[in-house]
């Protein structure tokens, strides 16, 4: 199976280069919208305001006044969590949510440049 998560973005041009400055690869790419390859089983399809409407029948939420969903980037060690994170803040991101560090797991925050918020996890596995 796979999952495919759909994001309204004003302009694809600059989410399409804020998301290969983070690292990731794109695919697929048609009028008014563009894949974000997360893993073999999941992309971020990122579309144009106007195309992303062509597919919902309710009104596209403001994702810098409200949050619709948190979508959370599990990787394999802390390292990779601040990584991403600086990344993406040097990239044009804002912090967002709160630093988890509980010895379960490390986890910080940002949102995108059209507000969408995203995590970066590591799950720390207990010594022994």
């Amino acid at each position: 199976m796979q999952l495919f998560v759909n994001l309204p973005v004003k302009d694809l041009d600059r989410s399409k280069q804020f998301f290969t400055d983070l690292g990731f690869t794109l695919f697929g790419m048609a009028e008014g919208m563009a894949s974000v390859i997360i893993s073999e089983t999941t992309q971020v399809m990122l579309l144009t305001e106007p195309t992303f409407a062509g597919y919902v029948a309710k009104e596209i939420s403001d994702a810098t006044k409200t949050t619709e969903a948190v979508l959370v980037l599990g990787v394999e060690n802390p390292a990779q969590v601040d990584e991403l994170v600086d990344k993406a803040l040097a990239a044009g991101a804002t912090p967002a949510g709160v630093k988890q560090e509980d010895g379960v797991r490390y986890q910080r925050g940002f949102a995108d440049l059209d507000g969408h918020h995203w995590e970066a996890l590591c799950l720390i596995q207990p010594a022994g």
